[in-house]
């Protein structure tokens, strides 16, 4: 509940704190006095801009501060949560707005700065206001689905696991279109490796071939020269040349002569032994010369087939990689990417029945939706339609009329209208096309009160609702007021009639005097003893005796009717929550 508003500095109001109760606040006072400035400073700290031109003449800024009790608002505390917004301990919202004349700005939750938007998105949650723009919100179609949905507590159940289904059925919906958008990419993609696949498997590579073809091809290439040098290095090892001894030959002439030497001086030894591996060593290069020579031949066929077996990897290497270890890895994530190609499309198998048994399961909640949404419109609008007799429409006719849609939505397959007829004889029709002003505020407080005991809003607030009536009307529309308050909600009610008033369960006057050549509005809660000079004033003009008697009387009268409305809201209140099985 709003357990206090404190307004500074906003318009003719210099300074003001308005402690409110529980039940109906009702706020009263002469015309022009500032009632509907209040209205306008809660709907400031509810998020609704206002401008600087709202900063009281002579002042710096304006300052509006809101309590809440969110004893009862799970749904605000789990936001709250959200947001980083810290929670009393105690429960207690606090929120502050400040506007300067510079045009800054400050909104603050609990002593956490926040923006509008999310002030407006908190409050939304707290706060139903009802007034001239409210009405007009019952001309979107958005709306009337909306408080069908309220009305039924199963739907609200339905609804939610709705919600959860679709949201996860969107989810599976937009990932297979994302899927199915890349499908020809894919299909040329997999084609594509396929071929590369296929063409890098054919030519059959081992590692490392491409170094092994390129020095065979060297050697062939080369055969003749390397033959030459093969040799003439033979010879010269072997047998000499030009005249001179072969240098084997020279070796064992040396290793003869050391031999002799170290048997009669070993200080030669160790050249002796260097002479002698040297030329166990060249004989064995000699012997090696012989037999290379021995094994190259001149085969220019093979010499073409090398070739092209290396040109052939030659363009791999240009496609694939510098290398053929480069064109082996090439291959082996070729082979990886065309497997999960493969595995996209068991993917999109996969989501498609997904996709498929999510509709299912929707369609049967559609339409189990579907009929109780048709159930909750028929008894709203019954229920609507009795309290508009009561409210001075004895002719009126409101139906709800609830068509189904094929396209799946956020709220299912439904959209609801609300049709209204003033007189008898006449068609009903959209709200939206023939309600007046006068009409459409009475529609409202009747759905208002029709769906008090669903609602979740806990706080309410009335501005303009007594415009164009009076009389028994008027008397009515109190009690309609006064029976909202009774289930477990906050009303706030500016009205000028004495019949509304008196439903009060805390009445707040609101004056205007002069100050120092300055208008100021006050603001004080009434005692019993006011509220009857108050009412009387409203009946009268003035107080008299007789007015005064009147108004002790409508007091009483008042008193009795809320009783009885508190007693019945408890017995509905216990019926609601009873379980079916019940």
């Amino acid at each position: 509940m709003l357990k206090s508003l404190t307004v500074t500095n906003f318009a003719l109001i210099e300074h003001a704190s308005i402690e409110f109760g529980s039940g109906l606040n009702i706020i009263t006072g002469e015309t022009g006095a500032g009632k509907s400035i209040l209205i306008d400073a809660l709907t400031a700290i509810l998020g609704e801009r206002t401008s600087t031109e709202s900063i009281r003449s002579g002042a710096d800024y304006l300052r509006i501060e809101a309590v809440f009790h969110l004893s009862q608002y799970l749904s605000v505390m789990t936001l709250l949560d959200e947001q980083g917004i810290p929670r009393e301990e105690d429960d207690t919202l606090i929120i502050s707005r400040r506007l300067t004349r510079s045009g800054k700005n400050t909104v603050l939750v609990n002593g956490c700065q926040v923006t509008l938007a999310i002030l407006k998105k908190i409050c939304e949650k707290l706060v139903d206001m009802h007034g001239q723009h409210e009405n007009l919100a019952l001309l979107k179609p958005e709306i009337h689905l909306d408080l069908v949905d309220n009305y039924h507590p199963d739907l609200k159940i339905m609804l939610q696991e709705y919600k959860r289904l679709y949201r996860l059925w969107q989810s599976v919906s937009d990932e297979l279109t994302v899927i199915k958008i890349g499908m020809r990419d894919r299909l040329q993609r997999q084609d594509l490796l396929t071929w590369q696949i296929q063409e890098i498997a054919a030519a059959n590579l081992s590692p490392g071939e491409d170094e092994k073809l390129e020095q065979e091809i060297r050697v062939l290439s080369n055969a003749e020269k390397i033959v030459n040098a093969t040799k003439r290095s033979y010879m010269i090892l072997s047998q000499g040349n030009k005249g001179f001894s072969g240098i084997l030959s020279c070796l064992a002439e040396i290793k003869r002569d050391l031999e002799q030497i170290t048997k009669y001086d070993s200080k030669l030894e160790s050249q002796l032994n260097i002479i002698t591996e040297s030329l166990y060593q060249l004989e064995e290069v000699s012997s090696v010369l012989r037999n290379y020579e021995d094994s190259i031949e001149f085969n220019p066929g093979k010499l073409a087939r090398l070739q092209e077996r290396l040109d052939s990897m030659h363009k791999l290497r240009k496609k694939y990689g510098t290398t053929v270890e480069d064109i082996f890895l090439y291959y082996n994530q070729a082979v990886e990417e065309l497997n999960n190609i493969g595995d996209s499309d068991h993917k999109l198998e996969e989501l498609e029945n997904k996709c498929n048994s999510l509709e299912n399961d929707l369609r049967r909640l559609v339409d189990d939706l579907d009929r109780l949404r048709r159930e909750s419109a028929k008894k709203l609008a019954d229920q609507v339609t009795g309290h508009l007799k009561e409210l001075g429409m004895p002719k009126a006719d409101f139906i709800i009329e609830v068509k189904k849609t094929e396209e799946f939505s956020r709220n299912g397959c439904n959209e609801a209208v609300f049709l209204f007829s003033a007189n008898p004889g006449e068609d009903v029709k959209p709200i939206v096309k023939i309600a007046s002003g006068g009409e459409l505020s009475r529609i409202a407080l009747a759905i208002k009160t029709a769906c008090a005991q669903h609602d979740e809003c806990g706080i309410m607030v009335f501005d303009e609702v007594d415009a164009g009536i009076g009389g028994q009307t008027a008397q009515i529309v109190g009690e309609k007021i006064a029976r909202i308050s009774s289930f477990s909600k906050q009303v706030i009610c500016i009205t000028h009639l004495p019949h509304i008033a008196c439903m009060a369960d805390t009445h707040i006057y609101i004056s205007k005097l002069l100050e120092n050549e300055k208008t100021v509005t006050q603001v004080e809660v009434l005692s019993e003893k006011d509220r009857v000079t108050e009412l009387a004033r409203m009946l009268s003009g003035e107080v008299t005796r007789l007015s005064h008697e009147n108004a002790a009387q409508m007091l009483k009268s008042a008193r009795d009717k809320k009783d009885a409305q508190r007693l019945e809201a408890g017995k509905s209140n216990l019926l609601f929550r009873l379980p079916e099985k019940l």
